[in-house]
């Protein structure tokens, strides 16, 4: 069941960060890239009374990313995220975070591959889309590749069948987040070597790719690539893939074309409560790298926050930008 989606490109679940707003403006760039939602816990989807499965049909493919070790309630969770229309569900393994793990999730749970097999078991038997599972290559003292292996042993004999691995270890104890996302080095041999040794598993990797050219040496010899914050500082290295990945001949959209369509979203948008700034902070990096894009993030960042800021804030942005990107051009003619 699994293998029917396309995981050859695929952006992470990042908290905080990969919003409904973000994954629209994202979807804008590239029509295959999976999306995946920030983490969402069980305890906040059972208890919480927000919202926390809403997103929009433009998304798809989109993936819950979900976080908890209680079978019956990881199960349903699962089914809630079926009904909603979700892709798959995918369980955060991986994240290291001290508020994470007191919940019994995240990282921590690769030291328990028994629990998190049961709750893959308790929710393929409740729902239909896939269940796959995101971790890292091992925590603290458990980081031998036999660590590693074990673990994917023991969670593939439940059921599944697709894994995306982040390529660095995680220190529980002594490294912040964002340590964890930088100071352990990066092992992409071992990522390799789980899929040679478990030729039958989707295995895709995480960490560290910065390029489409990073990411099509890899796929050399994996089943897919998770790329994550460099999709956020620089969106619009998304705009490639559905041509170079997915055979998709399809017209690139020019970023100032994709400021445009996100205009009807935005209105609609602030007229169910939202605030501008809660989807223009997502498109900061949209001109990265290119003249006039500090213009551009300066200009979102300053006129954003302010009350009343409406759709015309990218607009004014967009006009600034072109301005900027004029004026350098005439300079360099003469």
């Amino acid at each position: 069941m699994t293998q029917q989606l396309n995981r050859t490109i695929s952006v992470a679940p990042m908290l905080d960060w990969t919003d409904k707003h973000c994954r629209y403006f994202l979807r804008q760039i590239s029509q295959h890239a999976l999306l995946y939602t920030e983490m969402v816990t069980t305890g906040a989807i059972i208890f919480g009374k927000g919202d926390y499965l809403g997103f929009n049909q433009e998304e798809h493919p989109v993936a819950l990313q979900l976080g908890g070790s209680d079978p019956v309630d990881m199960a349903k969770c699962a089914v809630l995220a079926q009904e909603r229309g979700y892709d798959e569900v995918n369980i955060n393994v991986g994240c290291p975070s001290d508020r994470v793990q007191n919940g019994r999730f995240g990282a921590c749970l690769m030291a328990e591959p028994q629990t998190v097999a049961a709750c893959i078991k308790s929710m393929q038997a409740s729902v239909d889309i896939p269940v796959t599972v995101k971790s890292r290559i091992g925590i603290d003292e458990m980081d031998e590749y036999e660590d590693l292996t074990r673990f994917i042993d023991v969670v593939g004999q439940s059921g599944c069948d697709t894994f995306i691995v982040h390529a660095r270890k995680a220190w529980l104890k002594g490294l912040s987040p964002k340590e964890n996302r930088e100071v352990p080095p990066l092992l992409y041999d071992r990522v390799y070597h789980l899929k040679e040794q478990f030729p039958h598993l989707h295995i895709s990797l995480n960490g560290g790719v910065k390029t489409l050219d990073d990411a099509a040496l890899h796929l050399e010899k994996l089943d897919g690539v998770m790329i994550g914050r460099e999709v956020y500082s620089n969106p619009y290295i998304l705009a490639e893939v559905d041509r170079r990945f997915y055979g998709d001949e399809a017209f690139v959209k020019e970023r100032a074309d994709i400021v445009l369509a996100m205009l009807p979203y935005i209105e609609q948008q602030i007229s169910q409560g939202a605030r501008v700034w809660n989807i223009a902070r997502h498109m900061l990096g949209l001109f990265q790298g290119q003249p006039g894009g500090r213009v551009w993030r300066r200009y979102l960042s300053q006129q954003g926050t302010k009350p009343g800021a409406g759709p015309e804030l990218l607009t004014d942005a967009l006009d600034l930008l072109l301005e900027t990107q004029n004026k350098a051009a005439t300079f360099l003619k003469y």
